[in-house]
């Protein structure tokens, strides 16, 4: 007699094949875009069998085993960091046709330029948006104004950018007289380096994501993108503590 396989809960199913963190299938489920078996599923609560289950996401099937994809692009101005956008506008995804279906690894605004990870492996995207880890983010502000010593030390010391939610950011860069600076975070909180400056009374005139985990868009024009090398996938897994070898592809075909 066959051994009965575990349920699985259609978005940790999602997660693992994956399409999106958890969090953002449950998105999927509730807006209708998943169907389980030809009936469209809105449920968060309904489990699947992994093997006899068909399961479609706005009508393509999604299977487990899939090959993990990693990507960086130079997300240019003016450009929607999401997988579609209901008035139109040009998304992240309408630059990367890599034939693989894969999501941003966080946010990114929509004229905030410079590195915006995308992939398939959901529980990967899922740590590296998660402020315990505190994955470093890289960002080169240009401001209204060069920034005073005053105003770095706060920086340095800690800002708050809401009421009970204090943010302190290191100063890798400033020259004096110069409107620009480069600054490291570690937790990615919504419009964070905005909030941040504003909270000191300054203007972001323009805003670039240098480097996530040390990751670079290495020499891409904006809107390029390429596949990350295996030692920078490597280097991701390491930063959020999963060690397992993932099968990825890879920028250089003889690699």
């Amino acid at each position: 007699m066959e051994a009965p396989r575990s349920l699985l809960r259609l978005n940790h199913f999602l997660a693992r094949a994956g399409v999106s963190s958890r969090r953002a299938a449950d998105g999927l489920i509730a807006s209708g875009a998943v169907a389980v078996n030809g009936a469209v599923v809105t449920e968060l609560g309904t489990k699947v069998d992994p093997v006899k289950d068909s399961v479609l996401v706005d009508g393509v099937r999604v299977r487990l085993g899939r090959r993990h994809v990693y990507i960086a692009l130079n997300k240019p101005c003016d450009c929607i960091t999401t997988a579609a956008d209901e008035r139109g506008r040009r998304t992240a995804l309408d630059l990367v046709d890599c034939g693989d279906r894969v999501f941003p690894v966080g946010r990114l605004d929509r004229n905030t330029t410079g590195l915006l990870l995308l992939t398939n492996d959901g529980e990967l995207a899922r740590r590296l948006m998660h402020p315990g880890y505190g994955v470093p983010r890289v960002y080169l502000v240009r401001l209204d104004r060069p920034l005073t010593p005053a105003e770095r030390t706060k920086l340095e010391l800690g800002v708050f950018i809401e009421p009970g939610v204090r943010v302190a950011c290191s100063i890798l860069r400033v020259a004096p007289g110069d409107e620009s600076v480069e600054i490291l975070l570690h937790e990615g909180k919504y419009h964070e380096v905005r909030r941040i400056f504003a909270s000191l009374g300054r203007e972001v005139k323009r805003l670039h994501r240098v480097s996530y985990a040390g990751i670079t868009v290495g020499g891409l024009a904006r809107g390029e993108w390429r596949y990350l090398r295996s030692e920078e996938v490597a280097r991701l897994r390491a930063a959020v503590h999963l060690v397992e070898k993932p099968a990825t592809r890879r920028v250089m075909p003889n690699e």
